[in-house]
C-alpha cells in the first residue's frame, strides 16, 4: 500500500512540475524563439522521465493531465492554444510510445521524434482549428528546431532518471 501511494504522489508531483515547466516555458519561448508557437518541449522531460521510469500507462495520464490543467489555468480551456496542445501532446506521446516499444531506439531518438510529432500534430491541429493551410509553410522551421530540442529534452531526462534509480537503491536498502 505505501509503494501505491508513493507512487501516486510521484505522478502528482510531477504532473504539477509538468504545468509549471509548460508555463514557463511558454513564458521565455517568446523571447527565445522567433517562430510563435515554438516551445522548447520542457513538460516532455516530465513525459519521458514517467514512460522509462513507470510506465507508458502513467506517463499518458501525466500528460492528458499536464494539458488540460494547462488549458484550464494558463491558455484557456478548449480554446485554439488548448486543441493544438492536445493534438501535439497526443501526437507526440503515441509516437513515442511506438518508438519505446520497439526497443531498438534509445531514448534520444524517443526523445527527438516525440518532438517532431509534436510539432506535426500542432500543425493540424491550427490549420483545422484556425482554419488556414497557410500554417503548412511553418512546419520546416519547426521540424529544424524540434531535432536540437528534443536532444535537450532527452539529456535532461535521462540525467533525472539516473538520478532517481540512483535514489530508488538507496531508499530500498
Amino acid at each position: 500500500m505505501q509503494m501505491k501511494t508513493r507512487k501516486l504522489v510521484f505522478l502528482a508531483v510531477m504532473a504539477a512540475v509538468a504545468v509549471a515547466l509548460s508555463i514557463v516555458e511558454s513564458v521565455i519561448s517568446t523571447f527565445i524563439f522567433i517562430i510563435p508557437g515554438v516551445k522548447l518541449g520542457l513538460a516532455n522531460i516530465i513525459t519521458l522521465v514517467i514512460m522509462y521510469y513507470y510506465s507508458d500507462r502513467d506517463a499518458f495520464l501525466v500528460v492528458v493531465i499536464r494539458i488540460f490543467l494547462t488549458g484550464l489555468l494558463y491558455t484557456g480551456l478548449f480554446e485554439p492554444a488548448f486543441w493544438m496542445s492536445l493534438a501535439g501532446g497526443l501526437l507526440a506521446f503515441l509516437a513515442m510510445f511506438i518508438l519505446k516499444r520497439v526497443k531498438i531506439f534509445s531514448i534520444m531518438s524517443v526523445s527527438v521524434f516525440g518532438a517532431l510529432m509534436h510539432m506535426v500534430g500542432q500543425i493540424l491541429a491550427a490549420i483545422v482549428v484556425l482554419d488556414t493551410e497557410t500554417l503548412l509553410y511553418y512546419l520546416p522551421y519547426m521540424m529544424v528546431i524540434a531535432v536540437p530540442t528534443g536532444i535537450f529534452t532527452a539529456l535532461v531526462a535521462k540525467k533525472l532518471l539516473v538520478i532517481l534509480k540512483k535514489q530508488a537503491s538507496t531508499t530500498t536498502k
